[in-house]
């Protein structure tokens, strides 16, 4: 497995493009903005983008789903389900944050409506891109329907904004749930082994170990859940 991580957006999102090394065959998670850069290496490298995959709808994970289904119209658009409706919101996103509309473009959030999802992706689906096999889990708590990325072979999970090293997802926006979400890590992420690593939405990799022992939220040195 070939991983390139593109930092984009004034989020400092991590948009990766990940390729099976024997077949060329790749995704793009979560493509953050309108980038050049990214398309270049998907076609410098002579990869197939067979999909575009979205951990969640915010504008920081979506914004470069239009451009880049434009430069590779055959890849498909996945998203659970339960995004749909905050993947379709993109255009008003900013809005929602307080910028006002003639400051978008100025900001770089002025988004067209994203490109209509191919098909939806759920719990339990195994996405085959060429040999790497990647097993979808539902993970609300941060959002919906947000999901994450199991490759068990290469010992990998991109976990998009659900955990990071050292703390969580933000759970105060709409669709947020402090307790669906630490039970949504405990069940899918805190089960994998120890060793395996954790991809995440911002921020550098971790380990499932390094976050079992020392993430405040997992130790339970922070405790934020509903009494």
């Amino acid at each position: 497995m070939k991983v390139a991580t593109f930092v984009q957006t004034a989020f400092q999102q991590n948009t990766r493009i990940v390729a099976c090394g024997d077949t060329g065959a790749a995704i793009c998670i979560d493509p953050g903005e309108d980038s050049p850069e990214v398309a270049g290496f998907v076609s410098q490298n002579g990869l197939d983008l067979q999909a575009l995959v979205i951990t969640h709808g915010h504008l920081d994970h979506i914004g470069g789903t239009s451009y880049l289904k434009r430069e590779f119209p055959d890849a498909e658009v996945l998203v659970h389900a339960e995004e749909e409706s905050l993947y379709y919101s993109l255009p008003n996103q900013p809005l929602l944050m307080g910028i006002q509309p003639q400051q978008l473009a100025t900001l770089g959030m002025k988004y067209d409506d994203p490109p209509r999802v191919t098909r939806n992706i759920c719990h339990g689906e195994v996405l085959e891109v060429g040999k790497l096999r990647f097993e979808v889990r539902h993970c609300p708590g941060h959002t919906l329907g947000h999901i994450i990325l199991v490759e068990a072979n290469e010992k990998a999970v991109f976990t998009g904004d659900c955990l990071f090293n050292g703390t969580i997802g933000r759970t105060d926006l709409p669709g947020g749930n402090y307790d669906q979400l630490i039970s949504s890590i405990k069940a899918n992420v805190m089960s994998l082994p120890d060793d395996y690593t954790v991809m995440c939405g911002h921020g550098p990799d971790t380990t499932v170990g390094q976050e079992r022992t020392s993430n405040p939220f997992l130790t339970g040195a922070y405790d934020l859940s509903t009494p």
